[in-house]
């Protein structure tokens, strides 16, 4: 059966958790914590899972490994449930679990999450993840289609690529080749690859080869989810991120320009420090002007020897409200989008239980129609009839 591993936070923790299951596949007796520190909120929800893990599995060995092994060494190890740390750097080393290597790697999705890239270079204010995960590395383009070739074999319908920084990936290379090199190599080396997608990406580092796929390249996905963080440029500012609000919405104009279909998802905080009012409000009105239907909303939380946690802080109820305000109008957004897709046929890719989303990211439920009978991996067309609880179906 092999070990339990329990996910949090990001995609790039999600594509490692598969390759750890696979490590430890012969470890039965053995729960391992794959943790986030994103956020104090991130944090808590690590010690959560770990006291929960322990009820949940009293006489298996934990280990925790992940950002917040890093940056709350001390804590994570001084908890009676934890009995031991994983360095982040070295969990998809073997001998760090001392265990030989599997050599096969078996995702349990349809869809399977490739790691090009690890680490960050760059130092936004709020964030801790540097201190987690170190400078940013790249894997070389050899190494990632071989790593998405056995993803292949084993099923995987549709390739993710991910990381800390995604966008980056190519600095520390020789010759410092952009994203769209390696995006261009998998497709024209691998066809047999349907669909391809991008995990989170910085929209100032688009190379044009990128864009170009972006727009015109039908087995990449209409789907851009934006690290944008904030709609003021004075909160972009003191975040220390690179682009303006100006900058995401001519970038998301020139894409919906050429390719019409294509959605648009975002990363967006609440309740940053020195936030007053009016930046909230261009915070909210960023969300209807880029068509934001993928959203994910974060409430700040301060985190320890960040520059952001020394910066005057907006209250806690305040942040609450806002972060309530933003999920609203992402929902409004999006429930009008889903609306807008009714009657439009798309191939759908069938996940477990009974649903699947299409390219562009829209999720449907397949269990009850003509498709019901399909499986896991397969990818159908669909004219969806309606919408019912968030779903196309």
């Amino acid at each position: 059966m092999g070990a339990h591993v329990v996910t949090l936070g990001c995609r790039l923790n999600l594509a490692e958790s598969e390759e750890i299951r696979s490590i430890l596949s012969r470890e039965d007796d053995l729960v391992v914590i794959n943790s986030c520190a994103v956020t104090s909120e991130a944090v808590r929800h690590t010690r959560q899972a770990i006291r929960r893990a322990r009820r949940e599995h009293p006489g298996a060995r934990l280990l925790v490994t992940g950002c917040a092994a890093e940056t709350e060494r001390d804590q994570l190890a001084a908890m009676p449930e934890v009995d031991g740390l994983v360095p982040n750097a070295e969990k998809r080393d073997p001998r760090r679990w001392n265990v030989a290597p599997e050599g096969v790697l078996a995702p349990e999705h349809t869809r399977a999450f490739i790691e090009i890239q690890n680490g960050c270079d760059h130092s936004c204010t709020f964030c801790i993840i540097p201190q987690g995960r170190g400078r940013s590395r790249s894997r070389p383009i050899p190494e990632v289609v071989a790593d998405i070739e056995r993803h292949l074999d084993r099923g995987a319908a549709e390739i993710v690529l991910t990381g800390v920084d995604v966008t980056s990936w190519g600095h520390d290379l020789p010759g410092e080749p952009p994203l769209g090199t390696l995006v261009e190599a998998i497709l024209a080396r691998l066809p047999e690859v349907r669909r391809l997608r991008m995990s989170s990406v910085d929209g100032i580092e688009l190379d044009d080869t990128l864009l170009d796929l972006l727009a015109h390249e039908p087995r990449m996905m209409p789907h851009v989810h934006l690290s944008l963080q904030h709609g003021h440029d004075l909160i972009l500012k003191r975040m220390k991120r690179r682009h303006s609000r100006a900058d995401a919405v001519s970038l998301v104009a020139w894409l919906k320009a050429r390719r019409p279909e294509i959605a648009i998802g975002a990363d967006l905080m609440a309740g940053f420090p020195t936030e007053s009012e009016e930046a909230h409000k261009a915070n909210l009105s960023i969300i209807g002007e880029l068509d934001i239907v993928h959203g994910h909303i974060f409430p700040f939380s301060p985190r320890h020897g960040t520059p952001a946690a020394r910066m005057p802080q907006v209250d806690g109820l305040t942040i609450k409200a806002r972060a309530k305000a933003l999920r609203g109008e992402v929902a409004r957004v999006r429930r009008e989008w889903l609306e807008s897709r009714v009657g439009i046929a798309q191939d759908v890719l069938v996940e477990k239980g009974g649903v699947g989303h299409a390219p562009d990211f829209a999720p449907f439920r397949v269990g009850d129609g003509p498709h019901s009978a399909s499986e896991p991996g397969e990818i159908v067309r669909i004219a969806p009839s309606k919408v019912e609880e968030g779903m196309l179906v």
